[in-house]
């Protein structure tokens, strides 16, 4: 399930809350199901556990998982809510970019294409 790219300039940890993150918005792990526990983890994807626990521990501090002592950690209640206000919070950021692409000579159509292209990427057809 999850992968891990050792020649990616992003580290082990942000890659894991990177999938764990596009796991939950995707709809592949819900609210209140257990994630693998840090050692089972780390042995399949042969990373140090302090690695793992490192990337729990984030998930953890910003409410995305939840740790029950002696069972694991889980999906919280509140993890799809969470990270779709988070992930909406980066509209202006790429409000700035379309303008400076914008300014690049790319065009509104080639815009709208990539935006369209998205939208097909994820299999939402409410726009057609």
């Amino acid at each position: 399930m999850f992968q891990i790219d050792a020649m990616s300039r992003q580290p082990v940890y942000e890659q894991l809350i990177n999938q764990i993150e596009h796991f939950i918005l995707t709809g592949i792990l819900s609210t209140k199901e257990q994630i693998p526990s840090v050692r089972s983890l780390a042995l399949e994807l042969s990373v140090n556990p302090n690695t793992i626990q490192k990337a729990y521990s984030e998930l953890d501090r910003r409410g995305i998982i939840y740790s029950v002592p002696g069972k694991g950690c889980f999906i919280s209640d509140d993890a799809h809510r969470i990270l779709s206000e988070y992930k909406r919070q980066k509209l202006s950021k790429l409000e700035e970019l379309m303008y400076e692409l914008s300014l690049a000579g790319v065009t509104k159509e080639q815009m709208m294409q990539c935006i369209e292209n998205v939208f097909k990427r994820k299999g939402d057809s409410e726009n057609d």
